[in-house]
């Protein structure tokens, strides 16, 4: 019988602390990696991670940095975890795939019929009923009969997250995933699902099926060329930090600045509007790897990129917009930003275009 019992609750330890990822998602990213007789110690080492204390957690930004290297050793996206090899560039092209779809249905169509070209071991599809709609995942029995192989059970937990990553950060906001049903025993690592996917997990399903609002689909996407630019920088192994429940304060934070402009919140002020006081809101970034400094300048970075790629808006003008009481600094901010200067960023855009 399935494991039905969903777990709603985090434990204890996951509640609180910079974002961490269990070593059973180390393990299993590796599994295809010593299946074919490499010896992981030199990628651990130089993403700085030691897996001989097994309590021990791994912070995400090594665990993103092990995700990428571990793709450059055997020059595949899939890790080598499945019977065909994903080239290295796809998960850039399933992207630009998406990029410019009117809805995330339309985007989601456009990923899942890219999936079947350079993932033939996985059926993919997008069902809709009502108000539900399911994303189904099943390999078939082309990943071996062990359901508990942590190559199999990793395999479904990257697609997943690569999937529901890349459709969160397309609209700019988490999907809540209503409920997921894994193909698989319960992994020891389970817990962290409540962090990554949805805190309804169950287990020892036919295949795969995550649970979503139907109305989920009908968002628009909000990013453009200028953010996937800036988005592919670190991919594919920044889609592991995207949207995890431990990261929760950074998004709020980010989407208050955001709404807030042409206001420049300070960090009293967003402190304040968050109910809690500068100290503690300081101590949460802190705990999430990140800085109240430098989600307003990501937040400023990725609206200037967007203004100047989509719009003609004067610079003066998108200065304002972004709360700087003089152009003169926004200029400075955007040339460390890009290496250029706004007008030669527009004139390099102007020019590729007449290239294509």
């Amino acid at each position: 019988m399935p494991d039905t019992a969903p777990h709603s609750t985090l434990p204890p330890r996951l509640r609180r602390g910079r974002a961490t990822v269990a070593p059973g998602f180390v393990s299993g990213m590796l599994a295809g990696y010593v299946r074919r007789g490499h010896d992981p110690a030199p990628l651990l080492s130089r993403a700085g991670i030691d897996l001989a204390d097994t309590a021990s957690r791994i912070p995400v930004e090594r665990y993103a940095l092990l995700y990428n290297l571990c793709i450059e050793a055997l020059d595949d996206e899939a890790f080598g975890l499945l019977p065909q090899p994903m080239p290295p560039g796809s998960f850039e092209f399933l992207c630009r795939a998406m990029l410019g779809a009117p809805t995330l249905d339309k985007a989601l169509g456009r990923a899942i019929r890219f999936l079947r070209i350079v993932l033939p071991g996985f059926r993919v599809e997008l069902q809709r009923d009502g108000a539900q709609a399911r994303l189904l995942i099943d390999d078939e029995g082309r990943l071996g009969p062990l359901a508990d192989d942590p190559a199999r059970v990793f395999a479904y937990e990257w697609l997943l997250r690569l999937l529901h990553g890349v459709a969160s950060w397309f609209v700019g906001r988490g999907l809540a995933l209503d409920a997921v049903r894994f193909p698989y025993p319960r992994p020891a690592h389970a817990d962290d699902y409540a962090l990554v996917y949805t805190e309804h997990s169950s287990f020892d399903a036919e295949h795969l099926v995550a649970e979503l609002q139907a109305n989920l689909l009908d968002l628009p996407l909000r990013r453009d060329e200028a953010a996937l630019a800036s988005f592919l920088d670190g991919a594919p192994g920044n889609i592991t930090t995207l949207y995890r429940r431990d990261r929760v304060m950074v998004f709020r934070v980010r989407d208050l600045l955001r709404d807030a402009l042409p206001h420049s919140l300070s960090l009293e002020e967003a402190a304040a509007r968050l109910h809690l006081s500068p100290r503690t809101l300081h101590r949460r970034l802190e705990e999430e790897g990140s800085s109240f400094r430098a989600i307003k300048d990501a937040t400023r970075r990725d609206i200037a990129y967007a203004r100047l790629t989509k719009t003609a808006q004067p610079i003066a003008h998108i200065a304002a917009e972004l709360g700087y009481a003089d152009p003169s600094t926004f200029y400075r901010a955007f040339v460390s930003w890009s290496g250029v200067s706004p007008e030669r960023f527009r004139l390099q855009l102007a020019q590729a275009e007449k290239t294509t």
